[in-house]
């Protein structure tokens, strides 16, 4: 499973398309609305987590640049405390992507963070706060 985090662009011209509505029923994608300012006869702007097979989501991404949606990736990074983690294994059951697993051998969590999409489950599940993100670049929504 693929996901990653988008920020969305909309034309005033196009804001009231059921865009995301698209993806879902003609490219099979799951997502995860983060936040959105979409008004009528407005730009609109949306940062939305995308999750599906890499191929559906590469259709859809362009499917929305073809309707003049400018898509951006949201760098995101995730980091671990490797010192703090308990190896409880809380984050590897909510993370997507498998970034976090029990290595069976040891039972110790392993983080690869290459597979990581910056969704940020789990930092919400970790009791010690071992797991930390950091957003690059900046997003402003309108008022």
């Amino acid at each position: 499973m693929y996901a990653r985090i988008y920020v969305l662009r909309f034309p005033k011209s196009i804001v009231d398309q059921p865009i995301v509505c698209d993806l879902v029923k003609r490219f099979q994608i799951d997502f995860n609305i983060l936040k959105a300012t979409i008004l009528p006869g407005h730009e609109g702007l949306m940062v939305i987590e995308l999750r599906g097979h890499k191929p559906n989501v590469d259709k859809g991404l362009t499917h929305m640049r073809d309707l003049g949606i400018q898509v951006e990736t949201m760098a995101t990074e995730i980091r671990r405390d490797d010192e703090a983690c308990l190896q409880c294994g809380l984050c590897t059951g909510l993370c997507p992507t498998g970034a976090l697993a029990i290595n069976r051998e040891d039972m110790g969590v392993v983080f690869q963070p290459e597979l990581c999409s910056g969704c940020a489950l789990c930092l919400n599940v970790c009791p010690v706060r071992a797991m930390a993100m950091t957003l690059n670049g900046t997003i402003s929504f309108p008022d």
